[in-house]
């Protein structure tokens, strides 16, 4: 635990939350400034600031408790005409609270949310250039 660190605090009780789930490997609690109604971090129980440092079992259980809510928004009664995973892994990717966390936002047509794209996103790139890419992913040791 980090003591500094706002989701340590509701992990260990010290701030109140909406707890949905809580096992020994993750948690899963509605954040307090939604996207929508419904909107939901799942945090793992130990403190880790980015997803690379969480052990591969206890990432792939959090993906399973997303599912689980994901099933549980749509037969909510709430509005949810679909579902996005979103993880935010450093700052340049817009984390805000440095305890890896996903989150789980009900979608509707209309709700106002939505990714920028960069004007360079619409020029695609050649196929040698995402092989040059591929490459570097690659050797880094994927």
């Amino acid at each position: 635990m980090d003591k500094d660190c706002i989701f340590c605090k509701i992990l260990s009780g010290e701030l109140e939350s909406h707890m949905l789930y809580r096992d020994e490997k993750c948690a899963a609690f509605l954040d307090i400034q939604p996207v929508n109604p419904g909107h939901t971090l799942i945090v793992p129980i130990e403190h880790h600031a980015y997803v690379s440092d969480i052990p591969d079992d206890i990432v792939s259980h959090m993906f399973v408790v997303g599912k689980k809510i994901t099933q549980n928004l749509y037969k909510s009664n709430l509005k949810c005409e679909g579902v996005n995973f979103f993880l935010a892994d450093g700052e340049a990717a817009m984390q805000e609270v440095f305890h890896s966390h996903l989150h789980v936002f009900p979608r509707f047509k209309g709700d106002g949310f939505g990714l920028k794209h960069s004007p360079e996103y619409f020029t695609k790139p050649s196929w040698e250039s995402l092989g040059q890419v591929a490459k570097l992913i690659h050797d880094a040791g994927v």
